[in-house]
């Protein structure tokens, strides 16, 4: 058995193979997910698992340099945008390395999702809940 804390296998495997640069999704459960995207779904109920408690767990699985939020997240959700920006300030104490932070309209952060090698789909039930990670390296 595994010793890190991912023991779920489609996500296991997607962090196992992402390159630089790759782009992944992290959602609320509304988010859209695009039909040529491979959808990881774990909602389970309302608010299981937590938006936070996946990134936090694909946060130890995988390096991470950059990070698209949609502008309206911290206008209409600010606790767990906050919380969010806690997890990549974390991170970026952890690794050593600084996270770039971009924002975009929700619109936007919608078509961007059709670049991302996957979208996992949380149980989480907070407007623009939502996050893309774009991979780095560990050198």
């Amino acid at each position: 058995m595994k010793k890190s804390p991912l023991l779920h296998s489609d996500l296991s495997y997607l962090v196992a193979t992402l390159g630089h640069t790759d782009e992944i999704t992290i959602c609320d459960a509304g988010l859209p997910v695009p039909s040529l995207v491979k959808r990881i779904d774990l909602a389970l109920t309302h608010g299981v698992p937590s938006f936070i408690q996946t990134v936090d767990v694909l946060l130890k699985e995988s390096q991470i340099e950059g990070v698209i939020i949609a502008n309206e997240f911290e206008q209409v959700s600010p606790v767990h945008h906050q919380a969010l920006l806690e997890c990549l300030k974390s991170e970026e104490l952890q690794t050593g390395k600084t996270l770039s932070i971009t924002y975009l309209s929700h619109e936007d952060f919608k078509l961007r999702t059709h670049q991302s090698k996957a979208i996992i789909r949380t149980g989480e039930c907070t407007p623009y809940a939502n996050v893309i990670f774009q991979t780095g390296v560990t050198f």
